[in-house]
Formats: structure tokens, sequence, C-alpha cells
């Protein structure tokens, strides 16, 4: 039952004494604010590298060729290292308990148009297996398919800005496009977490690229994912058994770095991991740490107020207030100093965090905020640390009896 007597007696306790209301409120204050800020700012580093990282899959290894800087076997340096076909059957067939999904990419510039419209583009020539590198989204049509590149279709699936670009009246799904000269169909529109530039792209089989460009079987990269069971360690050693055997396979030093270059997503999220739990521990540290000083001070003082109202509390007991009502009294009055500190250091925190937002994403601090469900738990933190911090005084002041507490100076 709501006793407004007691109520207006803590109310009255907090108004006689602001200044000791204020000084055990700002460190809880402080605490809460500085924790909303630090798990903020901790939030917006993770927002950056999913961003960063939005575009590809997280087991992701890029393969690329390039030129040797040493000389081997009898083979001079500066020899250009040329992926085929039969590289990528051997990738694909050699290592095919670690893969996931495997394709290769070929690179072109080319001029298309629709009708009346105009525009230059990069195409990437790939098999069906990209989609998943590329977390491509498509939607309208399909993506490029195992029967493509059977038959070499001269097929193409666009991105959405390409769709925006010379399909201005109508949808391009069905029509035909002029890519440098050959017409092809527009199979698929897709969309990409990657932005802009992912979604001017034009994506066409490898089969068809290398009939139309060349009549080879050349390819310029060589892309895969790993088996998402796979821990990092063990996705690093894959990587580099990768990177080994293909050396061999070129005849290229096992020092030169520019012949077969070998990008794996794994040493990245390896490192990003391990950042993001070491920054973790800090933030906790600090936050609990500054949350147990916010405690602490809060205790001290409700000792001292305890020892300040001495008397009154041996008056109250000779006049027959039981201990149960001196504790709830005292702690409510814990309770509500710290809930309503601890309330308003979080309203401080987010609104330094929103006013700071735009200079925090300059800094490659992307949307950095607290979560719903941090605010809720810190809420309840508060709650549960004004009672604790008031209990310990409350219970020794029931304990006092009332000769000994009218007797006190």
């Amino acid at each position: 039952m709501f006793d407004l007597d007691l109520w207006r007696e803590i109310f009255q306790s907090i108004n006689k004494n602001r200044t000791r209301s204020i000084l055990s409120g700002f460190t809880v204050s402080f605490a809460i604010m500085l924790f909303a800020i630090l798990f903020g700012i901790a939030n917006g580093l993770k927002n950056t590298f999913a961003e960063a990282f939005a575009d590809d899959a997280n087991n992701a290894i890029f393969i690329r060729a390039g030129q040797t800087t040493k000389a081997h076997k009898g083979l001079q340096a500066g020899r250009k290292i040329q992926f085929k076909n039969e590289d990528f059957d051997y990738i694909k067939e050699d290592f095919s308990d670690g893969i996931e999904y495997i394709t290769a990419r070929i690179y072109k510039g080319v001029n298309a148009s629709f009708r009346n419209e105009k525009n230059s583009y990069t195409v990437r020539a790939v098999h069906p297996d990209h989609q998943y590198l590329e977390r491509t989204i498509i939607d309208n049509g399909r993506y490029i398919n195992q029967n493509d590149l059977v038959e070499r279709t001269k097929v193409v699936v666009i991105g959405r800005l390409v769709e925006e670009d010379l399909f201005l009246k109508t949808t391009a799904l069905g029509k035909y496009i002029n890519l440098s000269g050959i017409q092809y169909k527009v199979v698929g529109v897709f969309s990409d977490d990657g932005g802009d530039n992912e979604e001017r792209l034009i994506y066409m089989p490898v089969t068809t690229a290398q009939q139309v460009y060349g009549n080879n079987d050349h390819l310029d990269q060589i892309n895969l994912t790993y088996n998402p069971k796979m821990n990092h360690d063990q996705a690093i050693s894959f990587g580099l058994d990768i990177e080994k055997k293909l050396k061999q396979r070129f005849s290229v030093a096992k020092s030169d770095q520019r012949a077969v270059r070998v990008f794996n997503m794994a040493s990245q999220t390896k490192g990003v991991s391990q950042m993001m739990n070491g920054l973790g521990i800090i933030i906790f540290v600090i936050g609990l740490g500054t949350l147990i000083a916010g405690v602490v001070g809060i205790s001290n003082i409700m000792i001292f107020v305890v020892k300040e109202r001495t008397k009154e509390i041996g008056i109250r007991k000779a006049l027959g207030a039981q201990p149960s009502t001196i504790v709830r009294m005292i702690l409510l009055e814990s309770i509500l100093v710290t809930a309503f500190a601890g309330y308003l250091g979080l309203l401080i925190g987010t609104g330094i965090l929103e006013w700071a937002t735009p200079v925090l994403e300059e800094n490659f601090i992307k949307n950095p905020g607290v979560s719903q469900s941090l605010v809720i738990g810190a809420t309840i933190t508060l709650i549960l640390a004004g009672s604790l911090a008031g209990y310990l005084p409350a219970k020794r002041a029931a304990r006092i009896k009332p000769i000994v507490a009218l007797r006190a100076d």
C-alpha cells in the first residue's frame, strides 16, 4: 500500500539536504553518462567494421595473379602469372573439403547503351557462386546459372543503378542491352549493400566473356569462401596452404609476395575480433569501475546520513517505529536518488552521443548509440546498486538502541 507520509518524509529529507543529495547524485550520473558514451562509441566501431565488410562474405579468400619479383628455378623475375580455367579447376578439386563457394572473375570495361541512353560500366564475368561471395541481392529475374556457363549464353545481370541510368521509362528485365557493339539479354537486376559503385556493375557468364573477349581461357582472379565451420586459425592455415600450392604450381619463390597474392578475410576478421574483444573488456572495466565508484560514493553518503539522523532515528524507535520501517525509509531514499541520477546520466550520455554523431561519423565511427537493452539493463543495475548502497547503512540504523541514539551528539 502506498504510504504518502513515508514519501513526504523522504522528499523532505532530500530537500533539507540538497547539497548532499546533489553530490551523491552527481557521482552516479557521471558514472552512467560515461558508461553510455563508451558503449555508444564501441557500438559505433562495430557498425563501422560491419559496414566495411557488408559487401563481401566474411569468410572470403581472394586470389590474384601478378608478376614475379624474384628469379626461381631458372626463370627470370618479371614473369607475368596468368590464371586459366585449369587453375580454377585445380583449386576447386584439390581443396574441395575446405571450400564453400568458388568463382573466377574477368574484368572488362564496356560502353553500354539502350535506345538513346549511353554510359560506361565495368563488366565482371563470373561463375554462379559469385552471388554468394558478393552477397548480391536479386531484385528482379535471376542470376547467372550453370546452363549459361555451358551454353556461353549472351546474358547479363545488371545493377540497380545501371537500370536507372539506361532504362528510364521501362524495366530492364527481358530487354537487350548493347555492350560495345554486342547485344546481351538482361535476365536479372540486382542491388548490393556495398554502395553505388557495386550497383553500377554488370555480370555475365565467365565462359561468355572468354569467348567474346579474346577467345581464350584466361582468368583475372579466383575467389572462394572457406568452410564456415573453420575457426580463424584454421581458415588462415587453409589460405596459406592454397598460396603455397599455387606458388609451387607456377614455380614462384616462397618469399615472392607479388606473383600470387592471397587475401584472406580470416586474418582481417580475427584482428577485428581481437580488437573488439579487447575494447569491450576495457570499456566494461572502465564502466564497471565508474559504476562501483558511484555506488561507493552514495553508500558513504548514506552512512553519513544515518549518522546525521541518529537522534531522529532514536526518537522514532522510542515512539514505537519498527526496524523495518526505518530500513525502508533510508533504502527508498537511496534508491530514489540513485535511480533519478542514473536516468539523468543516461539522458545526458545519449544526448552527447547524438550531438557528437556527425563528428564521430566523419572519423569512421558509424551510427554510435546505446541500445535499448543496455538502457534497460543499466536502469535495473542502478536500482540494485541503489538498494545495495542504502541497505547496509539502513540495517545499521535499525539496530541502534533508542537510549544510545538519544545520547548521540
